[in-house]
């Protein structure tokens, strides 16, 4: 099945900016994410079809090669282990950017001569949103490849080391005569490796690598939010015949929170207010991460009213001043009401005709009637 066109996935233009691109993405992965769809298969697809969109389209690089050639143009090469949060692929660090720089130490590599660098890999880490705004330390495991210990990486058993190739002369490289023109190819014997194995390893069988599953301690700064990337040096695939280690990417999803809602560095919030208070002013108790503040509500109140609270929001993960929290104001019908209630209301009721308490009722009915005025029946 062919891919569909990632700024269609995200619901974009293609000239969308950085930051309405990760607005778009934070929208439909919330839409999407596997906590909000349990058991939803076509859900979990088009979670990681937006995953998978904004890994490429937020990188500059990658982007600019997408909207050259397409998929063709990012597609990576090579492959992985699958399932639960974790992927694998080569030529990862072409994908990914370090959004934290170097901070956690390692460093990329390419291929070059000599023996090849292994794969980077991705795991994907889901945080709440409390550990996302303050930090964590994590423990995760990954599925990878490792250097096989009793060859060390070599693929040939203890006491032998890998033979010069007799067919290619270490080159790696043959030589095709055909008729006027000479053509080099892979050698076919080695594989382009310029050496064989001709006592293999009992534990790796000649691969130089082996699986294994390592657990690894990954410290989650503040502030990171979905899409964010923490890369962990030299932890990917080992490289073959005892070639360098690739890059661990692990890519931050934040769980949608049962109260508040992140864009970028501000929280929103919802706030029920009683019609009472809504009428008369009052003082309410409202949550914030770092525990409940008060809100005071002045009189007259409609719903929709937005209160701020400053530097209640998160501090962003590269610095910077914390954002705010911003809470709309919802103001709640009672309900259940025993007859006295009801009786109280009606006295109410009758108590306002004449009066004008409801302006944008009184203007909504004005406009009504205008409106059914000019209509020519």
């Amino acid at each position: 099945m062919s891919k569909r066109d990632y700024y269609e996935v995200l619901g974009v233009s293609r000239d969308v900016t950085e930051k309405d691109l990760k607005k778009a993405y934070r929208r439909v992965a919330m839409k999407h994410h596997p906590d909000r769809n349990p058991d939803d298969k076509e859900s979990e697809e088009k979670f990681k079809e937006a995953s998978e969109a904004y890994e490429i389209l937020s990188n500059p690089e990658k982007r600019s090669a997408y909207d050259q050639f397409g998929h063709a143009g990012v597609d990576p090469q090579g492959g992985g282990f699958g399932g639960g949060g974790f992927s694998g692929g080569g030529s990862f660090s072409d994908i990914f950017g370090d959004v934290f720089g170097d901070i956690f130490g390692g460093g990329g590599g390419g291929r070059g001569r000599g023996p090849m660098r292994g794969s980077d890999l991705r795991y994907t880490l889901e945080l709440d949103l409390e550990d996302a705004v303050k930090g964590t330390t994590v423990k995760i495991r990954v599925p990878t490849l490792v250097s096989c210990e009793p060859c060390d990486g070599t693929g040939a058993k203890s006491g032998s080391k890998p033979t010069s190739c007799t067919t290619c002369g270490g080159a790696g490289q043959v030589r095709m005569q055909q008729g006027f023109f000479s053509v080099q190819q892979t050698c076919p014997r080695c594989r382009g490796r310029g050496s064989v194995i001709t006592d293999p390893c009992n534990t790796c069988h000649g691969q130089g690598r082996v699986e294994e599953t390592k657990t690894l301690s990954v410290k989650v700064p503040p502030g990171v939010d979905t899409g964010d990337r923490i890369r962990l040096g030299g932890e990917g695939e080992a490289g073959p015949e005892g070639g360098p280690a690739g890059d661990l990417y692990v890519q931050v999803s934040v769980k949608p929170h049962e109260i508040f809602e992140r864009d970028g560095k501000n929280l929103y919030c919802e706030v029920p207010v009683s019609i009472v208070d809504a009428a008369l002013g009052g003082e309410l108790d409202v949550p914030t991460l770092e525990g409940r503040v008060k809100l005071k509500v002045p009189a007259e109140t409609q719903t929709g009213k937005m209160f701020r609270l400053r530097g209640k929001g998160v501090t962003p993960v590269r610095g910077g001043a914390a954002g705010d929290l911003m809470c709309r104001v919802v103001v709640e019908t009672p309900v259940n009401l025993s007859h006295k209630q009801k009786e109280l209301l009606k006295d109410f009721k009758e108590s306002m005709k004449g009066d004008k308490n409801s302006p944008k009722q009184d203007s909504w009915f004005e406009g009504m009637k205008n409106f059914f005025g000019d209509m020519k029946l």
